[in-house]
């Protein structure tokens, strides 16, 4: 059987590639789910791992939900409503409360379409890249269905409310370049450059302590939600930990030394 996640390390960073480009890298299949959450979870666990890219094999970035498996019975919907809600937690929606919880840095390589819960999926990266041809929908009206993978927290605090709302209402399709006007991603490169160019973002990142990047990544996070007085509780004592690493003891010493800092991780 084919790998529905691909693996791939370069240094500290850690490529994974969506595998399904016959149908164009659906994550609404239980197996999908489950490949890409453990190769996550590795990534995150793997002190080696300093940056994941995430991309997708073939046109497509993801295409979201399976169609083809919508019927009742098949795939997420059951028969009983009571059923498929279960489904649904203990499937798709695993993976933006996972996202959310990650420390190390997650930049998406949107190579193609992002669809649905394919668009979802780019949102619950941290940071968006996008090639030329990759084109960006919140489509679940057009096919009667909602957000149900957590679309409606995740796009207002990326686009802005009403931004958010023109997509998710209308379920229109966007292209690269309207997607960077609106801040769905941070930079639109050449198709032939994307991988290049999120890999080169990446070392730039990796190139950092590897404590207090994941320290920022996860003070970033929490930011989204927590209150001003808890942020800086928070940061604080996350602070005092970096602080006590041997990097910030090495990169003071290389600045009054007028070197560069060699970071070990440590």
């Amino acid at each position: 059987m084919t790998d529905l996640i691909l693996t791939e390390q370069s240094g500290a960073v850690r490529t994974l590639t969506l595998n399904a480009p016959e149908r164009r890298n659906p994550i609404s299949d239980l197996p999908m789910v489950d490949a890409l959450d453990a190769a996550i979870k590795a990534a995150d666990a793997d002190p080696g791992v300093r940056v994941v890219v995430l991309t997708g094999a073939g046109s497509a970035f993801s295409s979201g939900g399976d169609l083809k498996k919508m019927a009742p019975g098949q795939g997420l919907r059951d028969a009983l409503p009571a059923r498929t809600r279960a489904n649904y937690r203990a499937g798709i929606q695993r993976l933006p409360i996972l996202f959310q919880s990650l420390d190390v840095p997650v930049i998406a390589a949107i190579n193609g379409p992002a669809v649905g819960a394919g668009c979802d999926l780019a949102c619950m990266c941290d940071v968006r890249i996008a090639g030329q041809s990759a084109m960006f929908a919140e489509s679940f009206v057009k096919v009667g269905l909602i957000p149900g993978d957590g679309g409606a927290w995740l796009l207002p605090r990326i686009v802005g409310f009403s931004r958010a709302c023109e997509l998710a209402l209308t379920g229109d399709m966007i292209d690269a370049a309207e997607a960077l006007a609106c801040g769905l991603v941070s930079r639109v490169v050449a198709d032939e450059d994307l991988l290049a160019t999120a890999h080169a973002l990446a070392e730039r990142i990796a190139a950092n302590p590897p404590h207090a990047v994941r320290m920022t990544k996860r003070l970033l996070r929490e930011g989204q939600t927590a209150s001003l007085v808890n942020l800086l509780e928070l940061s604080a004592a996350m602070q005092a930990l970096a602080h006590a690493t041997v990097d910030h003891d090495e990169a003071v010493s290389a600045f009054i030394e007028r070197r560069s800092p060699t970071f070990s991780g440590d």
